[in-house]
This record gives C-alpha cells, structure tokens and sequence, in this order.
C-alpha cells in the first residue's frame, strides 16, 4: 500500500508521515525530508526564545526572532509538502517512455525540484542570525536545544544542496553540457555556493556553542 499520496507535513501525524517516507515511493523523500528538518529547527529556535528573558533594550530583537520562528516554522512545513508534489512530477518524467517528450518532461521537472529545493534552503539561511542571537541571549539552560536546532537547520540546507545539486545534474541526462546548465540557470547555481557558506557559518556555532558548554573531555 502507498501511503504517501495522502500525508501532508502540516497535517499528518510524525507517525503517518514517516511511514510514508519509509515507502519505496520517493514522494515525500528527502527533499521533503529537509523541509521537517527545517521545521524542527524553527520549533526549538520559538522554543527557545519563549524561554528567554531579556531586558526592555532587546525586547523588540527577541519579539522579532520569535515572529520569525513562528512564519518560519509554517513556511518549512509548506515547503516539505510542495517538495513532495515535485518529487513526484520528477519520479512520473523518468517514467515516460524515450523520446523528446520524456527528455523536455525531465528538464522541467528537474528544474521544478531544484527550485522547490533552493527555496527551502534559503529559508534555512534565514535561521542562522536568530540561532546566532539565542546563543548569545538566550536562556543558557537550553543552550543544548540551541545545538539541537542547529544540528537540524544543517541537515536542512545540506540536504536543500545536496538535491539542487542532483537536480542540476539531471539536466545533463539529454545531452546538455554542465556548463550550459550553469549559464541557463544562474540564480540555481548561485544558491549552491550560498548553502556551502550558510553551512560554514552554522559549524561555526555549533562549535562555538559546544566549546562554552560541553565539557572539554567531551567535545570531538
């Protein structure tokens, strides 16, 4: 049974919706997948700043860090769901008979993919700055939930990278060379250099964080 056409990441339950995943159907897959990830990371960043207190001089920043939260962690869930729709118009090209048809459904659907993906890995690049204010300003008994979202915002944007990446690939599967691909499509190309940074920057405080409050016989 395929259990996948009927979940959605806002509305199924965990349980529901990871059996799908665990389907041999790719829709929701890992695209998908990034998208939750993204979403938990949101969840524990409004988590967090719920419970941070601060004075009237940063009142307005922790307001805004957790609006963010909030419109972000609904935008990733939407993001997963629209990742899926993808993922599955890209599955149905590659089941179309040879021919140009299958060739010109291809490039469409991996230009689609790459977008959905791209989308979602630039909402991610807009987590870091506010995970970067809570381990600064937020409460330090949740320091570790800090880590815990930015464990989950980098499986996130690496994903997010990772299938931009495939899908640009995909284009060559005709014939095109990469560097057409790359001409066609800038901003595409673009975005996978931005995600290598946004990566670098939250190993950046991942380390930075373990390095305040892990233990040092603990730390890697």
């Amino acid at each position: 049974m395929d259990d996948s056409a009927q979940v959605s990441a806002r509305t199924s339950t965990i349980d529901d919706w990871t059996t799908a995943l665990a389907q041999s159907t790719g829709a929701p897959g890992g695209g998908a997948a990034a998208g939750v990830m993204l979403a938990i990371a949101y969840s524990l960043t409004s988590m967090v700043a719920g419970y941070t207190e601060v004075d009237d001089t940063l009142r307005a920043e922790l307001d805004a860090v957790k609006d963010r939260a909030r419109t972000g962690r609904k935008t990733a869930l939407r993001l997963a769901d629209e990742d899926a729709a993808a993922s599955k118009a890209f599955g149905r090209a590659f089941r179309i008979e040879p021919g140009a048809g299958r060739e010109d459904a291809i490039r469409e659907a991996s230009v689609q993919a790459a977008e959905s993906s791209a989308d979602l890995g630039i909402t991610g690049a807009e987590a870091v700055s506010d995970l970067e204010w809570l381990a600064t300003h937020g409460n330090p008994a949740l320091v570790a939930d800090i880590a815990v979202a930015c464990g989950a915002l980098r499986a996130a944007v690496a994903g997010a990278r990772a299938n931009i990446g495939f899908d640009l690939g995909s284009l060559t599967s005709s014939g095109e060379a990469l560097e057409n691909v790359r001409r066609q499509h800038p901003l595409l190309w673009k975005t996978v250099q931005q995600l290598d940074d946004v990566l670098a920057g939250i190993d950046r405080l991942t380390a930075e964080i373990e390095g305040r409050a892990v233990p040092e016989e603990l730390q890697r």
